[in-house]
């Protein structure tokens, strides 16, 4: 949930798909691949200079960052470690159940870059043309939805692996459940959540129901940052531990600050709490990993005017370079002409 004002927008005009094929059943030694899509979108859009598509001058960045980022993490991965199931996960609006809590959740956020607006529906299409499912639900967010795969899939027997660094989403990890920052190529597991929060992961609500989070606007409680809250939760064991013995700590503005916003910090622990019973639309054996179709992949990047990633994927599937569609320019450009 710690996106930043890049990584949101109204909800994009392409809808998420999930490709046909027959269910695939998640046991143990399934390996579930759960991608942090807004996550991707942001780091994509960041790790590249701008790019326009030579043709008509449509801002085409992000999705030539995610596109190679995918390509890269299916192709990159070990056979030992290679998905079974695997699933892009977008939010589906700026709003969720959790502004009904607190209205002014994520209030404070500006709209995204100009540039990035129109890659948002092309992004989902080229999730669409890896033939990889795309998800996303009206009255929740990604997290939501990662949250409740990711326990339903462990709870089968499966290795699950979050490929985000989001550090909301760290509360989840558990035997059976870690992350992947694809940039920094680093596994996250306890010892690493331990590390960011001085708590291990079933802590972490507690400790950011203290300190809250400016980028989501979580209040939290005024003057408590994450090192004072992981050593309070250390102490006291939970929250609700805390705030019921409040009166006794020593430090008397720490003692004021928890008994005047014992309430404020309540409602932040719902607001940071990911939600592990969403009803999901989609099944999990819906996520089966199934082939990308090389003329709908190398068509779309094509059309994108990708030459160099079009290239590249055309020589892995072993497949013929389609012809080159140029998109007619904008009616401006033609005037202008």
């Amino acid at each position: 949930m710690t996106l930043t004002s890049s990584k949101k927008s109204a909800r994009p005009a392409a809808a998420c798909s999930v490709p046909e094929g027959e269910p695939v059943p998640v046991i143990k030694g399934s390996h579930v691949y759960l991608i942090d899509g807004s996550g991707y979108i942001f780091r994509a859009f960041h790790a590249l200079p701008p790019l326009t598509r030579p043709s008509d001058g449509l801002p085409v960045g992000a999705v030539h960052g995610f596109s190679a980022m995918l390509w890269k993490l299916l192709g990159d991965s070990k056979l030992s470690d290679r998905p079974t199931h695997l699933a892009v996960i977008f939010d589906a609006s700026e709003k969720s159940f959790r502004n009904e809590v607190y209205k002014e959740y994520k209030a404070h956020r500006p709209p995204a870059p100009e540039e990035l607006v129109p890659q948002f529906p092309l992004i989902r299409d080229a999730v669409k043309a890896f033939n990889v499912a795309c998800l996303e639900q009206d009255g929740y967010e990604a997290d939501d939805l990662i949250a409740t795969y990711a326990v339903q899939a462990a709870k089968a027997g499966a290795n699950v692996t979050i490929i985000s660094s989001d550090k909301d989403l760290m509360q989840l990890v558990q035997p059976g459940i870690t992350m992947f920052d694809t940039m920094k190529n680093k596994r996250i597991g306890a010892d690493e959540v331990m590390e960011k929060f001085g708590v291990p992961p079933d802590k972490v609500i507690d400790v950011q129901a203290l300190a809250g989070d400016s980028v989501d606007n979580v209040p939290g409680v005024p003057g408590i940052g994450v090192k004072t809250a992981a050593e309070l939760i250390k102490e006291y064991g939970d929250l609700d531990g805390l705030l019921a013995r409040a009166g006794e700590i020593k430090q008397p503005k720490r003692r004021e600050k928890l008994i005047e916003f014992a309430e404020q910090a309540r409602i932040s622990r719902d607001l940071v709490t990911l939600k592990l019973d969403v009803p999901v639309e989609i099944p999990v054996d819906r996520l089966g990993v199934q082939e990308p179709q090389a003329p709908a992949l190398l068509g779309f990047l094509r059309k994108m005017e990708f030459s160099t990633l079009t290239k590249r994927i055309a020589e892995a599937l072993d497949a013929p370079m389609p012809a080159l569609e140029r998109t007619a320019p904008p009616p401006a450009a033609l005037k202008d002409a």
